[in-house]
């Protein structure tokens, strides 16, 4: 697991993916069990109107849960939401970020509150969400 110090403000070490290829989105599509064509055919993404197919936003978000999983352990998870704010296109190659928004007790549990991010190199928001996770 990264080094993660929690105190508010702290950032996640971010977890930067490589291109997602088409062999990902096939593979992902087959996984997850999420065969809309609009992820692996071009002539129906192009039908929508699109220049070429794009992940799946379950792709982003499961990627999101890598980073913190990276972080902490899975057990210590309380709440993960996301919220899908633009496609990640294929090739793209999103970068996952977090932030200690703050550090609260919970019925007696020390928990973290984590603002996160999806984002591409130009700067596009793909997915933001936020974690709850229990602190050690």
């Amino acid at each position: 697991m990264a080094s993660f110090v929690p105190e508010v403000g702290a950032e996640l070490p971010p977890l930067a993916i490589d291109p997602i290829s088409r062999t990902t989105l096939a593979l992902f599509a087959g996984a997850s069990g999420d065969h809309n064509p609009i992820h692996i055919d071009l002539d129906v993404a192009r039908s929508a109107g699109l220049d070429d197919v794009f992940a799946h936003g379950m792709l982003s978000m499961a990627y999101l849960a890598r980073l913190l999983t990276n972080v902490v352990p899975q057990q210590q998870l309380r709440s993960f939401q996301v919220r899908f704010a633009a496609i990640t296109p294929v090739h793209g190659r999103p970068t996952c970020t977090g932030t200690v928004a703050s550090i609260n007790e919970v019925d007696g549990e020390r928990q973290a509150t984590l603002d996160l991010q999806v984002s591409l190199p130009d700067g596009t928001v793909t997915l933001l969400g936020s974690a709850v996770v229990a602190l050690d």
